[in-house]
């Protein structure tokens, strides 16, 4: 489930909440954290989305290891969705990066 609202002193910012997958999500603060987490991901008003993440119920907010990032021409939701699959695939899942095309397989 995704949850949206809108920040008075920035943008929209959307929220949802994921189990990450085996290897978790790479944060810049403390490494790969696992287990239920929340996302933030949050339009800063400039052309740039900012992604955040917890371990969900937690205070701290650590960031998505490759955030900020450029907005999509799909938009934010899209941007927030395509990170939460990320997440649940683990594997140290990092943001998004519009700019860099598909992910190889592999």
């Amino acid at each position: 489930m995704t949850t949206a609202w809108t920040q008075p002193d920035t943008g929209v910012r959307l929220v949802g909440f994921a189990i990450a997958g085996p290897g978790g999500a790479m944060t810049d603060e403390v490494g790969v954290i696992t287990g239920e987490l929340t996302l933030a991901t949050e339009d800063d008003g400039a052309g740039r989305a900012d992604l955040t993440v917890q371990y969900t119920g937690a205070w701290e907010w650590y960031t998505l290891t490759g955030s900020p990032v450029p907005l999509p021409e799909a938009g934010l939701a899209a941007l927030h969705e395509e990170a939460l699959a990320r997440i649940r695939a683990g594997g140290g899942a990092e943001a998004p990066d519009p700019t860099a095309g598909p992910r190889p397989e592999g």
